[in-house]
């Protein structure tokens, strides 16, 4: 007998090189020290101030960074994990059953206005167009 694995799709391996591998935040949050902070030429600051302003903005960019999510990251999953988990719930029992519910139901009403047009309709303008076929207009230019 041949057991079928299941690979459930919240077991997955998950890529630590790649975080970002459709490219969702990739103009987003780039943000570097020169995006924000510029000297012009004939207002520079020593080389010194200089070179340490980058480091200091690089290196608390980063640890912020890491403390934050070390210390949000897993309540704000949480948070979108259930908020997804909603929108999916109420899309796959409410959303969607309304919807297939009124295509139901307009497709019965479209049947009887459709009965309705070829009972009622059709036949007038049959009639109409056949007075009216039998029509011939001729043009003549008179000087």
């Amino acid at each position: 007998m041949v057991e079928k694995i299941m690979k459930d799709s919240n077991t997955k391996e998950i890529d630590l090189i790649n975080r970002d591998p459709k490219q969702i935040n990739e103009d987003v949050v780039k943000v570097e020290f020169e995006d924000v902070i510029a000297e012009p030429d004939g207002t520079h600051s020593l080389d010194g101030v200089w070179k340490l302003s980058y480091t200091t903005f690089t290196v608390s960019k980063y640890w912020c960074y890491r403390i934050l999510s070390a210390i949000f990251g897993i309540p704000v999953a949480l948070l979108w994990g259930f908020l997804f988990a909603l929108i999916s719930f109420c899309h796959i029992w409410a959303v969607m059953p309304c919807i297939k519910s009124c295509l139901i139901e307009s497709q019965c009403v479209s049947r009887i206005y459709l009965l309705c047009i070829q009972t009622f309709c059709d036949p007038l303008f049959e009639a109409v167009g056949k007075v009216f076929g039998s029509v011939r207009v001729a043009l003549r230019k008179e000087v």
